[in-house]
């Protein structure tokens, strides 16, 4: 997905993890994402940025589609797809 519709998109779950080091978002993201339902959209918000590595590797991992990351005033939005 490009930037502008990352921007756009809104998510079916929001998790914010900013103010956490590694691994705290990563773990945030497996905690909630029983929440997801398959198909839907999570949405992680992080000021660590080993986070824009570890999320997509994470995805790739367990199957969920990685749709992008977007960096914002301070903190990176990451936007996956649950499978």
């Amino acid at each position: 997905m490009t930037e502008d519709e990352l921007k756009n998109l809104t998510a079916d779950k929001v998790v914010d993890a900013r103010g956490t080091a590694c691994p705290g978002p990563l773990l945030a993201a497996k905690q909630k994402i029983a929440e997801v339902q398959s198909g839907q959209v999570m949405e992680v918000q992080s000021t660590d940025v080993g986070t824009k590595r570890d999320i997509p590797k994470w995805c790739n991992k367990m199957g969920h589609e990685y749709l992008g990351t977007v960096e914002e005033a301070g903190y990176f939005k990451i936007f996956f797809k649950k499978q």
